[in-house]
């Protein structure tokens, strides 16, 4: 650790203890980023920026108020903590709000392989874009590129309290993604693909990206919209990642406290069809949701949420479990400036045995979703209704493209009845295998 950030970090607490906190937690964050956007091999646009920002929580008895900068002269962080007790004062009372005790920080920090040394420069990211621009534009049938980006980032945390807990970690960022368009008959239809990985070694190549991202889009001329009626449909994984997003809103424990999830009852029940694993692994080495500790300092861990179909916990922060009157689980995510919050990292449904073209193989007729556009959907009742793009299914062949689908279901129903396939891509923190649902609204909108 950076001895200059932790002498920050003392100062804050400190400052917060002389203001009169009862206690106190403070977080820094240095970042630093380059990015490159082009487009028909022209740079648009060459961004490079460094931030450094520090946040401070305090305690006034059962008060709390969280205040932030990136003034981090000595006369500032003073202010800042006097302004954070003043602001504590006026709040009103949470009896659910506290640190971590002695007890229940992190008292071990994992080795999970976070930082790429590897620096590249802005002339290394426009050959990386151009590489995947060049590799789609190369492609028959495609009109013009939409724009190609590549990019770099690393962020330096640090987090301390006023009860003992010190810790911080680099991460690091590499990407690059593409967009082209193609025509056909006067209709224009585009597509993307990309990678994000901690090392840069992990990235998919970027002609791999470029290639890809063609294909999709060519793939997509000629679509119609579909047929009307209930109809089996299979996420593509690159779309799938959206249910386990929706999944792991709805066993939040700030949800769950709040009784704002159609889940809210379901602790220990039956949430998803059976042979189904959500698993949340927060100490899978270069993760891009890794993390070596919680936002409230305490331990993380491995946690398969939903066992065999069986709902096992939620996702808690000190305050949800509090309210909840469970323990804590080191779910706490945070923010420079605001209070803490469960969430999860690195959450996926685990691969079955089953391929997806073997899924496809069963469906008489069904809709392969590739793509989904907006999003209506209510959290409390489960209802659930999105638009969609991909392809028509027929006699267990992909047929024809599909356009301006409407599909529609119940979240409680629709986990009830998923099947996965076995090509999950765990590079994303939140990921899925390709999965089929039996029976879901289908409407051309």
């Amino acid at each position: 650790m950076d001895t200059n950030h932790q002498n920050l970090i003392a100062q804050l607490l400190d400052a917060a203890q002389t203001a009169g906190a009862d206690g106190a937690d403070a977080m820094l964050a240095r970042g630093q980023s380059n990015s490159i956007s082009l487009r028909l091999g022209k740079v648009e646009a060459s961004e490079r920026s460094e931030d450094f920002d520090i946040g401070l929580r305090v305690f006034i008895g059962q008060r709390t108020a969280s205040i932030s900068t990136s003034q981090l002269d000595p006369e500032n962080i003073k202010n800042l903590a006097e302004r954070a007790v003043a602001m504590a004062k006026l709040a009103p009372e949470d009896p659910y709000v506290r640190l971590a005790t002695d007890a229940e920080i992190a008292k071990s920090i994992p080795d999970l392989d976070m930082f790429d040394e590897t620096m590249p420069d802005s002339e290394r990211l426009r050959q990386r874009a151009a590489r995947a621009e060049d590799a789609a534009l190369s492609h028959k049938g495609i009109k013009t590129s939409d724009g190609a980006d590549a990019g770099h980032s690393i962020v330096d945390v640090l987090i301390g309290t006023s009860n003992g807990f010190l810790a911080g970690y680099k991460r690091s960022s590499h990407g690059v993604s593409t967009v082209v368009i193609a025509e056909q008959d006067g209709h224009m239809e585009r597509d993307y693909d990309y990678s994000a990985a901690v090392y840069e070694s992990d990235l998919q190549p970027a002609e791999e990206v470029g290639n890809n991202a063609a294909s999709r889009t060519l793939a997509r001329l000629g679509a119609q919209k579909p047929k009307t009626g209930k109809f089996p449909v299979i996420y593509d994984r690159r779309v799938a990642a959206s249910l386990v997003g929706t999944m792991a809103g709805a066993i939040n424990g700030a949800s769950i406290s709040r009784g704002t999830s159609f889940l809210k009852d379901s602790l220990g029940k039956q949430v998803t069809s059976k042979g189904l694993c959500f698993v949340d692994d927060p100490l899978r080495s270069r993760g891009l949701g890794s993390r070596l500790f919680d936002g409230e300092g305490l331990a993380v861990q491995r946690r398969v949420m939903i066992n065999d179909g069986v709902l096992t916990g939620w996702f808690l922060d000190l305050a949800s479990a509090a309210k909840l009157e469970m323990t804590p689980t080191g779910n706490a995510r945070r923010g420079l400036g605001s209070a803490p919050s469960p969430g999860a990292s690195n959450f996926y449904i685990e691969n079955s045995t089953i391929s997806r073209d073997a899924l496809i193989a069963e469906i008489d007729e069904g809709f392969l979703i590739t793509e989904m556009i907006g999003s209506s959907v209510d959290m409390i009742t489960g209802d659930y209704s999105r638009g969609a793009g991909g392809f028509w299914i027929s006699k267990g062949q992909i047929t024809h493209p599909i356009t301006e689908a409407t599909i529609a279901g119940n979240l409680a129903e629709m986990f009830m009845q998923m099947t996965a396939a076995n090509d999950i891509d765990l590079r994303d923190s939140v990921a899925s295998p390709s999965l089929r649902l039996d029976s879901m609204m289908v409407a051309g909108s």
